[in-house]
């Protein structure tokens, strides 16, 4: 957050219109560019976004959408809050993507979605989830949160499926301080949605439908706009750290990228099967990691549901993330690649 979007904030502090109006309007249409040009609608939480393009799109009750467990938890909350039953499924290994071969076995007669999440910046296998969604009927809705600018053979994350959700969260490739937007191609659910953040209406005093307080407010926009003009030079940055990474990073597997996959790298994760060593020794260093996520979804206690996961219960304990943001400079790259390496 810089000088350009102090600036902003206050002119809209000083305008005095505060809720959603002009600003968010313009971030959408900026955003837009993003995705190939779908309608999008920005709301409170990349965890709203998620939520109201599932009920924008009729998923409810009875339904049944697969997810994968390796993920933060608000994929599966997401599914569970408009009433579906989330299903877990395994990730590819080399991706950490949903693997869309364990997919296609859960798909049974109440399945009603595919939600794949575009994890760490890396695009999921969306040729793959399509071709299994249109055999299927089924709709396909991205978790493009961790994925700002990614693409899968030229086409934008959020313009691979029926309709995508993205995150604006202090940690991700861009910023609005806390938001989310919901994209779409169909002109009656970019409807349905926008009735839904806003209390059901369109036109005030005139609810349609029952919805909810959901809106983006005219600050978060206006950081919104300024931080997406840096959104490509930050990714080209996190790409750049990544490469080094690559190149130079030993006694560890870094992450390979898929063909035709432009990789985002809201996450470096390598992984390691000495990881917590690895990550004490980063730590003595003074380098920071994380681990994203150390218990799969399916096994938290608000879900604790049976399933074997191979792939996932792996990933759990092997991975480990290291700072890859465009903030680093080229000798705190060297400090993490010497603290890897040793």
């Amino acid at each position: 957050i810089g000088a350009e979007e102090r600036a902003a904030v206050d002119r809209v502090l000083v305008s005095g219109h505060l809720a959603q109006g002009a600003k968010v309007a313009e971030f959408e249409h900026a955003f837009s560019a993003v995705v190939g040009g779908r309608q999008c609608i920005a709301v409170s939480s990349g965890t709203a976004a998620l939520h109201l393009a599932l009920l924008a799109a009729g998923i409810g009750p009875g339904d049944e959408v697969i997810v994968p467990s390796f993920s933060f938890a608000a994929t599966a909350n997401a599914v569970e809050l408009v009433g579906a039953r989330a299903v877990f499924a395994d990730i590819d290994p080399a991706t950490f993507c949903i693997d869309a071969a364990h997919v296609r076995s859960l798909v049974g007669p109440r399945t009603a979605a595919v939600m794949p999440v575009h994890l760490y910046g890396h695009p999921a296998d969306m040729n793959a989830m399509r071709s299994l969604c249109r055999d299927r009927g089924l709709l396909l809705v991205e978790d493009a949160a961790q994925a700002h600018g990614a693409e899968l053979n030229g086409v934008p994350v959020g313009a691979l499926g029926d309709a995508a959700a993205f995150s604006f969260y202090p940690t991700k490739n861009m910023t609005t301080g806390e938001g989310g937007m919901i994209v779409v191609a169909d002109d009656a659910m970019a409807r349905h949605a926008r009735l839904l953040r806003n209390q059901g209406m369109e036109e005030r005093y005139r609810n349609e439908i029952v919805g909810f307080n959901q809106r983006m407010t005219e600050i978060a926009a206006a950081i919104g706009i300024v931080q997406l003009t840096r959104l490509a030079g930050w990714n080209a940055t996190r790409r750049a750290h990544a490469a080094r990474y690559d190149a130079e990073l030993k006694q560890v597997t870094v992450p390979p990228v898929a063909r035709g996959a432009h990789h985002v790298y809201h996450q470096y994760t390598l992984r390691s099967d000495r990881r917590d060593e690895l990550q004490n020794r980063l730590r003595a260093a003074g380098v920071d990691s994380g681990v994203y996520y150390p218990v799969p979804i399916h096994r938290l206690p608000c879900f604790d549901r049976p399933g074997a996961l191979p792939h996932t219960d792996t990933a759990c304990a092997e991975v480990l993330s290291l700072p890859v943001g465009p903030h680093l400079m080229p000798d705190e790259v060297d400090a993490v690649i010497a603290a890897v390496n040793g």
